[in-house]
């Protein structure tokens, strides 16, 4: 009898797909919570558009910072 072995979960191309995808979500989420929150402060200052560019560039910071931190977790669990 063959004895058949469990996949393995902890690599694989869902962890890819999954990957990936967070990397996406959390850059253009707090890109865009960046450029929302910089629109607001644009807004109540009257300013000529600046707080909107520093909100992006800001939330593309943190954005970058999150996906450094994920792939670190996901590369610490791995064996390559």
């Amino acid at each position: 009898m063959v004895k058949r072995m469990a996949p393995n979960r902890k690599s694989g191309p869902w962890k890819a797909i999954g990957l990936v995808s967070a990397i996406g979500f959390e850059l253009v989420s707090f890109t865009l919570l960046g450029f929302f929150f910089g629109r607001w402060i644009n807004e109540k200052t009257g300013g000529s558009g600046l707080w909107i560019g520093l909100g992006v560039l800001v939330g593309l910071a943190v954005g970058a910072f999150g996906v450094v931190v994920l792939v670190r977790k996901v590369l610490e669990g791995s064996d390559d």
